[in-house]
Order: C-alpha cells, then structure tokens, then sequence
C-alpha cells in the first residue's frame, strides 16, 4: 500500500499550572498572545499580534442538550506544551509544511446536577477542555467537551456554540454572504458560490444569514486576519459565520431548512469529543494569509491511500459547449485535444449516462487510457435534498449502490469523479462527503466536489480528495455577462480568502473570446490572454480541467498554447510578492527548482508593480508572457535577470508570467 504522505511529530513534556482569572500562550518569537480570562462565570479570550488587538476580549462556550456550558464557570488546571511537527501532502500549495506551536490546554469547570443514591446533588466538573495552538502566524483551538457523568452519559447535542469574534474596532471585512436556503437553481443553495464585498463595514449579516468561511478582516492599518475552521468531518457539521452586532461575530450552526429540511441543524456527538478546530491567521501584510498552511497543520489523515494517485492538468467541453457537447463524438474529439496538449485527464460532464451511454462511456474511457489521458465523470450527489435533475443520479446518495458503482467505475478504468449539487452543511450532509470520500478511496477513484461546501483540511485528511469548487466559479462567466466583467475584480480574491484554506477547483484559464463553442458569439471575456495563463497558476488545485476548446490550437495565440502544455498544478512552496484583495496580486510558485511568478490585475488603470525576482539567479533568462500596455496582445519575451527587482506593467483586466 502506498502512501502520499509522511509525518514527524515532537511533542514536548508539558509543564502544569494553576491559571486562577488568567491564562495565556504566546507563539515562539512572541508576536502573536492569546489570553484565556473568566469574568463574572463567563470564559473569553483576546488575541494580539506584536502588541497591537485584533480579536477584542470575545466569550466562549457551548449549550449542550444535558446543560448549558456557557456561563457560571471557572479556569481550572492549565497544561502547556510544544509541538513541531513535518508533513507531506501532495495536494496542497505547500507540499512540504513544517508546523511549530505553543501549545496551551485550559481546563473549564461549572456546577453539574447528578442523581447520587436517589438524590440530585450538584458538584463541580470539568465541563471541556480548550485547546490553544499558536504559531508565529496562526491561532487555532477547540472544545474538548469531558463526560461530566462517566457513568451516564455517552452521547450528546451541541444545541449551540457560543464562540464569538470580536474584531477589533475600525476593521473592514472582505466576506462572503452564506446563501439562502432551498434557492438557487433547482433548491441547490447554499453552495458557497455567492461573491465578495471588498472593504466593506462590520455590522452586516451577508444575506441574513451570515457568511461563510473563510473570513477575512482588515484591521485598518495594521494588518489583516483570517478566519476560518478546520478538521470537519462527519462527526459534525459544518459551520459558518454570523454577526450579532456591531463588530461581533460568531459560530453559527447550518440553517435548519438546509438539505430540503431532513437532519438536525445541531451536531449529535459522543463524549468525550473534539470539536473541530476554529483558526486564526494574523499578519502585518497577506503574506501570512496567502502562504498559510493551517487548514492542514492540525488534521491528521483519516486513512491510507489505496494507490498513488495521479494529478495535472486536464480539459473538459461542458464549459464551452454546455450539455448539448456531452456526445460520444465530442467527447472523443476532447479526448484528442487532451492528448495532443500533452494534459492528463478529461472531465466528461453531467448527461453522460443518456447522451453517450454506458456501455459507450467505457469506449471513450478506453480510448482515452490508449492516449495516456485519464477520465473523470460527473455525477448528481441526490438524494432528497434538491430538485438538481442532471443525471447521473441516485448513484452516490447510499452506501449500496455507491460502491456498485464505484466497483464498475473502477473495472472501465474510470480515474475519479466529479460529485455535484449537495444539500448544506447539515451533520448528514458531513458524513455523506466523507463516506463517498472513503469509499472511492477503496476503488482508488479521485474525487472533486461541486455545489458544495468549503474543505476543511480534506486533503490531509482523505488522500483521494482533489479539490471543492465552493467558490462562484467559471460556469458563471459562461451564463452571465456580469461575472465576466468582474472577472478580474473576483480572482484577485481567491488566493487571500477561499484558496488560501483549500484546493479550488475553478475551471478557468479560457482562450476563447466569446464563451460559445463558435468563439463568435455569447458573453465576452474581458480579460486578456496573459490573465488566462496567471490564472492557471494563480488558482491552485492539483487536478485542473481548464476551460480550454480543441478550435484554441488554431485561434488562440501560439504562444498561450506552447505554455499552456506545460503549465503546472503540483507545487512545494507558494510565496506571497504584493497584492490587495479586489485590486490585484502578484503571487509565486515553486516546482522542484523552478519558480513561476504570476500577477494580475482588477484596477481600472494600468498598475505598475516591482516584481521580487529572488527566486532567480542573476544571470538567468527567464520567458516572460505579458500584455502589450497599448494593444493588449500577448507577448512573450525573454529577460535576464540583472537584479532582484523588476517593472512591470499589467494593463487593466491583464496579468503576466515569469518563469
């Protein structure tokens, strides 16, 4: 059995003490404290960064079913240790991670009711346990939540959590409304596919019902937040930010007419249990934000992997050609571009099973292995909990008849799966992703998520997950005029908010003018072919189905061709160069030794940025794809590197790659 990950944990031997009103840890270097307080029965924490207040002093808590773990408690012991720990994940912007924390456990005690011989006596317990885990840009921490009657109870609800985010006064916030539920296309929402406001003023409830994770905040001049959870699975549910007034936040449960109605909005867990982890990323700048690695710090995988799994590039025709190019001889014509592009997969979208066939889809699968390209089909994730009717459907809903299929899937040679419209962030919605997770894991199938929620830590976690859309993704440039006008303006979001905690697939990086399969007519791209090829390597997701046509071999420029058969999806490290959510970013990559610089640009006027070229050697060429400032065109040329910094231009809508 192979393994797609390996890890090296230190833990130090933990020093106990008694923390009285007060508890605190710091990061290592000392920038970063995080103060544990009671006042009054209440339990609440602040957060600081290099002496300066980020989250002002917010309570926490939790009501559980059997009594309410919010109020009338007191600190007890305090255990503080150190962890430093090395992994690898494949999937991720950081395929090497080194994580390094102070570490802080506080134990939170409250009066408890018990029967004892008949009789209702009171005593005070251990109610949970907080656990604080600090680097020297992130906070993370959970419940512990303890069995105050060992004898008793083993099972509970989170009827509420009481986890607030005070952020600190002044601040500006770039979030994401959580939609409506039961809306949408065919009752499909929320799938976290809604837009950003930038710079926008606290006291908002998004839609009227919070925003989803992650969330980022300016703390006006002095620096930048974000704020998100990780380690979800199907134990509990999937939660989401609300404001209660003014500048507090805090944790909200999924609405309860989520998943068409059907489950509970509370999580049901067994104690003792472990909440999953709330996070925190603090910086001067972004590049904390952009080159954080916290989402998969604190998770553990969930199991081995069945096989090595194989990542790249990939095409797919729906995006251009809709339903209508899910035919047999379409999508063997793809086959062909796929391979002629050098990529290694091909999506084959939603209708499949009625357009093509399936005793005809294991000819296209075959095929397609014949060139060296691998296949992935989409499916409908129904169920009861929408009204989607693309088929597949009611293939990946039960146990059952989901490995029945996925047994087949896995004899026609079929690579992995794009799983498609599911139902909230219900505790049952949870365990649905996790249990189609673990069983393609056994039929060695990749997985891809859309109309679904954000990952949380997934690809730690479940060695076959690939990567979530959870994000307002190319589709939309393809049914409005709108989002392709803001094309520009919504990519220079992503790497600091929603790819900054998880793999996004976008299926973008078109080369066609128009969003038609003719390229002569439909919604018009306004963003340049340079922007295209940044794209590419802006958005990260190991496994990428651009949308590209086989017509852009003949009417797109040569050069966007030549590297678009080369560009990459796998990277070791992702380093942050300048950049402002709305406006524009300028980001760089690394593959082995190779580091690829891209920026982008959502301004209305040209930006001139001073590019950090000390991944280079001076004296190196480097190939440089930008727009011509006057005309737009691409170009590509060569440079040498005489320096650490260089000007360049982005025209608005434009971009450039240096590699």
């Amino acid at each position: 059995m192979l393994r797609t990950f390996f890890s090296v944990l230190a833990m130090s031997v933990a020093v106990v003490a008694f923390a009285g009103k007060d508890a605190t840890v710091k990061s290592a270097n000392g920038d970063i404290a995080v103060t544990v307080s009671e006042d009054n029965g209440v339990i609440s924490y602040s957060v600081t960064n290099k002496g300066v207040t980020f989250i002002e002093k917010s309570a926490l808590g939790l009501v559980m079913d059997y009594a309410d773990c919010s109020k009338g408690l007191s600190l007890g012991e305090v255990t503080y240790s150190q962890k430093s720990e090395e992994y690898y994940v494949p999937t991720i912007k950081q395929r090497k991670a080194n994580y390094n924390a102070n570490c802080m456990n506080v134990e939170v005690k409250g009066n408890f009711k018990k029967s004892v011989r008949g009789k209702e006596v009171e005593e005070e317990v251990v109610l949970f346990n907080l656990e604080w885990s600090v680097s020297n840009t992130d906070v993370a921490f959970r419940y512990n939540i303890q069995r105050p009657n060992s004898d008793q109870l083993l099972a509970a609800r989170v009827l509420e959590e009481k986890t607030e985010f005070v952020i600190a006064t002044g601040s500006t916030t770039f979030l994401c409304p959580q939609m409506i539920p039961m809306t949408g296309f065919a009752g499909t929402a929320p799938s976290y596919e809604t837009g950003y406001t930038p710079d926008e003023e606290m006291g908002k409830n998004g839609w009227g019902d919070g925003y989803v994770f992650p969330c980022l905040f300016r703390n006006a001049d002095k620096g930048w937040l974000l704020i998100s959870e990780t380690g979800t699975n199907g134990s509990y549910c999937g939660c989401h930010m609300k404001n209660v007034n003014c500048n507090k936040y805090a944790i909200a449960f999924p609405n309860d007419r989520e998943c068409n109605g059907n489950g509970k909005p509370e999580p049901g867990v067994t104690l003792p249990y472990a909440t999953p982890w709330r996070t925190i990323t603090l910086g001067e700048t972004l590049k904390p934000i952009a080159e954080t690695t916290v989402a998969w710090d604190l998770v553990k995988p969930v199991y081995e992997a069945s096989q090595e799994y194989k990542y790249g590039r990939g095409s797919w025709s729906w995006i251009i050609g809709m339903d209508p190019s899910c035919n047999y001889d379409e999508q063997k014509r793809y086959v062909d571009f796929s391979a002629e592009m050098g990529y290694e997969s091909l999506l084959i979208d939603a209708l499949w099973d009625v357009q093509i066939g399936r005793d005809r889809i294991k000819e296209i699968v075959d095929y397609a292995n014949s060139k060296g390209v691998g296949i992935f089909l989409w499916y409908n994730s129904n169920g009861y909990w929408n009204h989607a009717p693309q088929s597949p459907r009611l293939c990946m809903d039960r146990s059952l008849v989901r490995r029945a299929e996925m047994k087949w899937l896995h004899e026609i040679g079929v690579r992995g799966l794009k799983i498609d419209f599911f139902g909230g962030d219900k505790q049952l919605s949870m365990q649905l992703y996790e249990d189609i997770l673990a069983d393609a894991n056994d039929f060695g199938l990749e997985i891809i998520f859309h109309g679904c929620t954000l990952p949380r830590g997934w690809e730690r976690m479940y060695p076959n997950f690939v990567a979530a859309e959870a994000v307002r993704a190319s589709e939309n440039l393809h049914f409005g005029q709108y989002d392709c006008d803001i094309e520009a303006f919504c990519a220079t979001i992503h790497p600091f908010v929603r790819n900054s905690v998880g793999s996004m697939d976008f299926g973008g990086s078109t080369l066609n003018k128009y969003w038609s399969a003719d390229n002569k007519r439909g919604n018009v791209r306004r963003t340049t072919d340079a922007f295209a090829l940044a794209t590419a390597v802006l958005f990260q997701s190991p496994v990428q189905h651009f949308a590209m046509a086989p017509n852009n071999l003949t009417d797109a420029p040569a050069e966007a061709i030549e590297y678009m058969k080369r560009v990459n999806t796998v990277w070791d490290e992702v380093r942050f160069i300048d950049g402002y959510p709305g406006k524009y970013v300028v980001l760089a990559r690394r593959a082995g030794d190779k580091w690829t610089i891209v920026g982008i640009n959502a301004e209305k006027e040209n930006k001139k940025v001073n590019v950090d070229l000390s991944g280079f050697n001076l004296g190196d060429n480097v190939t440089v794809y930008c727009d011509d400032v006057k005309t737009g065109a691409l170009v590509k040329k060569s440079l040498k590197v005489k320096k650490n910094i260089a000007k360049l231009e982005m025209v608005c809508g434009g971009g450039f790659v240096i590699e």
